[in-house]
């Protein structure tokens, strides 16, 4: 177990086990806590090893705040899809088996919309989890359940074909704020400025010097090939038959331009 306030649920590697006075102690405080899904029962609830012989429980209705009916209840699916991972919760009560407790994932999901909706900035850097990639974009979590979106062309400076080249479900990473719907509480995610600036990247590299590169875009009028450097680097290189998107190379750096961010290269 341990205690968190608003990151991602799996993001920490837990301890398990905490007491009866800690869990008391944690329900008279409203901190929020986290721990493994064992099962899910035929009632769609979900049960929690608290270790030390203690047992948590989520009753359906306190599985979600966000996925929910007109009724404030989740779908079966999101509750048996929860089984094996991490989720967070609050205790919210103790049962007649003073060894079983009564926990809620809702209200964390409640406490992160509004840590969403009255406290979280654009430009804002946040931990996430890579939770759902579709070829439009990648969709991390940033806490407490919440969910944000970062579109194909915010995921690196590169052209990129499929998210699946920057990123895998389950990764950790830091990511940007883009913008907030404080009234939905839609939240749009930038990764590309986590890989430095243009001048930043340009640092990195000299010219008359060899290095690896990937195939980006290649001109239909031949004019030239785009290889990325870095996520946030792309140069020009000249044309060159047989080679195609995604081929990894070796250029030369000819030219390094930084009034015009432009660097020429040759595909060796």
């Amino acid at each position: 177990m341990s205690m968190l306030k608003f990151m991602p649920e799996g993001w920490d590697t837990l301890p398990q086990g905490l007491t009866k006075e800690a869990l008391k102690e944690a329900m008279t405080e409203e901190k929020i806590l986290q721990g493994k899904v064992e099962s899910c029962d035929s009632n769609c609830n979900l049960h929690i090893n608290l270790g030390n012989g203690l047992d948590g429980v989520i009753n359906r209705e306190e599985v979600e705040a966000i996925n929910t009916n007109d009724l404030g209840i989740p779908k079966e699916n999101l509750c048996t899809g929860k089984v094996n991972r991490f989720v967070q919760f609050k205790v919210k009560g103790i049962g007649k088996d003073d060894n079983k407790f009564i926990l809620s994932r809702k209200d964390v999901q409640k406490d992160a919309l509004n840590w969403v909706k009255n406290d979280l900035q654009e430009g804002q850097e946040v931990c996430g989890i890579v939770k759902n990639i579709k070829p439009y974009g990648i969709f991390v979590e940033i806490g407490g359940g919440v969910v944000g979106l970062a579109h194909i062309e915010d995921l690196s400076v590169a052209r990129i074909k499929t998210p699946f080249e920057r990123v895998q479900i389950g990764q950790k990473l830091d990511i940007m704020i883009k913008s907030i719907d404080r009234e939905s509480g839609r939240v749009m995610l930038s990764y590309k400025e986590l890989f430095g600036t243009w001048e930043e990247n340009a640092q990195k590299f000299k010219e008359g010097t060899k290095v690896k590169g990937i195939i980006r875009e290649t001109e239909k009028n031949k004019n030239g090939i785009f290889v990325e450097l870095t996520p946030n680097l792309v140069g020009m290189a000249e044309y060159k038959e047989g080679v195609k998107y995604g081929d990894k190379v070796y250029v030369y750096i000819k030219k390094i331009i930084p009034e015009k961010k432009k660097i020429k290269l040759i595909i060796i």
